[in-house]
């Protein structure tokens, strides 16, 4: 952990847009258009582990549901 991580005393909220794909925010702003809260909120760090649990197909949902289409 860098001296920067460990200085974060933030909360961060992990966000998903319309396509699946997740990101790290902070608490205390406003979400970008275009993107929901998952319902985590937490370090950055632990955010980022949320997102490695729930986030394991990159692919954006419209890619996946083409391909799906495909098959």
């Amino acid at each position: 952990m860098t001296d920067d991580e460990q200085q974060d005393d933030r909360v961060y909220l992990v966000v998903r847009n319309h396509e699946e794909q997740y990101s790290v925010w902070w608490a205390d702003r406003d979400l970008p258009d275009g993107w929901t809260a998952e319902g985590t909120e937490g370090t950055r760090n632990e955010c980022l582990d949320r997102i490695g649990e729930i986030w394991t197909d990159m692919r954006p949902l419209s890619l996946r549901r083409r391909m799906a289409a495909q098959a």
